[in-house]
């Protein structure tokens, strides 16, 4: 069934709750082809056919493909800035260097998805050969990562990490974050000796807390 006129008469104007579904279902069907076929691969014509979705659907909504990963990404962000803000809030007082253990470990639970990594690389692949997307790219990860700047930023005005660009700090943090993202995406579940996220963290936790913190 055409989501168009799915539970509302036909000629009508979808409900408030009937649009944000559409909406939704359009960009979880984008950001399922995006990650299986590539977004370099992937046309909005062919979205729409898949999702089963009329083309004017999409495109009044979408106008093109770089409308569309805009609000594929937006809306990851913006779920990923609020699973940092929600580790880090500070709930039962046990400081701003904790309130980024928290955050960091949350970056990497989320990160360390497949599902996660397949979109992001298919993204990444497309921003090598597009100066354009590389901006995009750019603007992205800085919006997404500054709750965790703004946790290390925190940290160092307690006295808890040493002085120092907090955007820099959060750069280096994240490199040793991305390497248990790696291990964990490209690892070979099927045996008994897969380190486990905690443990993957932990290690580079330490690594940080030795370089900067000014215990």
């Amino acid at each position: 069934m055409n989501v168009d006129t799915g539970g509302r008469k036909p000629g009508g104007r979808p409900t408030r709750d009937q649009a944000a579904a559409i909406d939704a279902r359009i960009l979880d069907g984008a950001r399922a082809v995006f990650c299986r076929k590539g977004v370099a691969n992937s046309g909005l014509e062919e979205i729409a056919a898949e999702l089963g979705v009329s083309k004017h659907t999409l495109y009044r909504r979408y106008p093109n493909k770089a409308a569309l990963l805009e609000a594929v990404v937006g809306r990851d962000v913006g779920r990923f800035r609020d699973a940092l803000l929600s580790a880090a809030d500070d709930k039962e007082g046990k400081g701003a260097l904790d309130a980024l253990h928290r955050a960091a470990f949350r970056y990497v639970e989320i990160g360390s998805s497949r599902d996660y990594a397949a979109f992001y690389l298919s993204v990444s692949a497309e921003a090598a050969i597009s100066a354009v997307l590389r901006e995009r790219l750019a603007s992205w990860s800085r919006d997404a990562l500054e709750p965790l700047v703004g946790c290390v930023a925190a940290a160092q005005g307690a006295g808890e990490l040493r002085p120092g660009d907090p955007a820099s700090v959060c750069g280096i943090l994240v490199d040793l974050l991305e390497g248990v993202n790696n291990r964990l995406r490209l690892g070979d579940d099927r045996g008994g000796n897969v380190p486990s996220l905690l443990r993957l963290f932990e290690e580079r936790w330490a690594v940080f807390a030795t370089a900067f913190g000014n215990g």
